[in-house]
């Protein structure tokens, strides 16, 4: 974070200050909500949540070094206390990205967005100094802390807004206001909080609405390929790039193929030339994605063969999505476990079956949570695909959610051992353990309510392990 004195703070968020002995300490180091992160010179939100009172680990922080607490009470120690801390922290780092001279780029969309956030960040980094949000850190709480650690250094915030309902994106871009937006998608994800497909294009349109005109350098990135969001075209006053696979896209994809490790590859279309991209990530679906970041990056100056190099040497940054592990006995295991929905459903079963060429694979799947009246025919839409695209076996794990993914599989022809139910994730791994053979493919995905990230573990440690 810029550094900031207490006094300065206080002022910002509206704050008593409480047992502080010098207002004019300064906080140097991050904004954190877990005591146990706390570095010198830095500022401790205390949060009240459903088991922890954050309140409780204020002297914990200071003796870590914390400068103060960011409290609603008043705790012993050094403390700025408020009415709200989540308001205070949006108020601190509405302040601090006005301070900044750095390019906003905030990106939103129901799939996608921390792969592609991942990518952004990697292309920009080569260009200045680049800070951007880790992992899924979306919300009202993690976009604020996310954009105080900018400093005077860095030229690019990328930050990913996730919403629940009418209003949260507006309520993010006025703490952070981008002057480039992109919309990825619209799709089924938190499609039973929305209440429908159209209510959620009315949210995600949100972030373009607040983007500056073009004459004061504000752009629209929109997916082309997607009539909900190409539509939002008209919700701005920004300049419009568009990108996707269409011919009318200004970044588009052509030639897309896939690689015999399931690894996307195409000719990638710039207003500024055209190069050749093969990516490190798994699936197809990664090219809208990459086409996303290279609009970013063409907006911002890279040109294509600038933008193409960058894109085939980028990585996942960010865990369980789409992680490849292979075992010494030639096992694949595909980590996707950190959420689900439709779309990503169905392109992750498509990679497992692009890596899988000539081998068995297996669809270890699990509740697509927050569908609403949709959740019944979309699990039983995925249990049909995994069947049409011959996965060798899906094994349905968890509840109710999960029988409905198994009946599509039986439904649609699964009637031998091809598609089996099971209770929970220990079950799965037993049966995996004593069904693999070397040389299997093994896709795990869920939302992550579901946890099913420990049958990724369990297969990959177990072997490690000689078990």
């Amino acid at each position: 974070m810029i550094a900031l004195s207490l006094a300065e703070i206080a002022s910002i968020v509206g704050g008593q200050p409480y047992d502080i002995p010098d207002g004019e300490r300064q906080v140097t180091g991050s904004v954190v909500i877990d005591s146990r992160k706390v570095e010198p010179g830095g500022l401790f939100a205390a949060f009240v949540g459903e088991k922890v009172d954050g309140h409780d680990y204020a002297e914990r922080a200071i003796e870590s070094g914390a400068a103060a607490v960011l409290a609603t009470r008043p705790v012993g120690v050094p403390a700025i206390v408020v009415d709200d801390v989540e308001k205070a922290l949006g108020a601190l780092a509405r302040a601090v990205v006005a301070r900044l001279g750095t390019t906003l780029v905030a990106l939103t969309g129901s799939a996608g967005k921390t792969s592609t956030k991942d990518l952004i960040a990697q292309l920009l980094q080569r260009k200045a100094p680049t800070v951007w949000t880790p992992g899924s850190l979306n919300n009202e709480i993690g976009l604020p802390i996310t954009a105080l650690t900018a400093t005077e250094e860095t030229r690019h915030l990328v930050l990913e807004m996730g919403a629940r309902g009418i209003g949260h994106i507006r309520y993010l871009t006025g703490l952070t206001p981008p002057s480039i937006g992109v919309v990825l998608n619209v799709g089924s994800a938190h499609i039973g909080e929305f209440g429908g497909r159209e209510q959620i294009a009315q949210a995600k349109g949100e972030l373009v609405e607040a983007l500056p005109s073009g004459a004061e350098g504000g752009t629209a990135i929109l997916n082309a390929d997607d009539p909900l969001v190409r539509a939002m075209a008209a919700r701005t006053q920004a300049d419009v790039l568009l990108f996707g696979e269409s011919e009318e896209a200004d970044v588009r994809a052509e030639n897309v193929r896939l690689t015999e490790q399931g690894q996307p590859s195409f000719t990638l279309h710039t207003p500024s030339g055209c190069s050749d991209v093969t990516l490190r990530l798994y699936g197809e679906h990664h090219v809208s994605n990459a086409l996303a970041a290279a609009a970013v990056a063409h907006r911002l100056g890279m040109s294509a063969e600038e933008i193409a190099v960058a894109l085939s040497e980028a990585g996942n940054l960010s865990r369980w999505r789409m992680e490849v592990t292979e075992r010494p006995d030639g096992v694949t295991v595909v980590n996707d476990a950190y959420n689900a929905n439709p779309e990503s459903m169905r392109a992750a079963l498509r990679a497992l079956v692009a890596m899988g060429k000539g081998r068995r694979t297996w669809a270890v799947l699990g509740q697509m949570a927050e569908l609403g009246d949709e959740a019944l025919a979309e699990h039983d839409a995925v249990g049909r695909l995994a069947v049409r695209l011959n996965v060798s076996k899906l094994v349905a794990v968890g509840g109710r959610e999960a029988s409905w993914l198994q009946l599509g599989a039986y439904n649609e022809g699964s009637w031998g051992e091809e598609s089996v139910h099971v209770s929970d994730a220990q079950a799965a791994v037993d049966l995996l353990r004593s069904e693999l053979r070397p040389g299997d493919v093994v896709l795990v995905k869920a939302s992550r309510s579901v946890g099913l990230e420990k049958v990724a573990f369990a297969l990959i440690e177990g072997e490690v392990a000689g078990r």
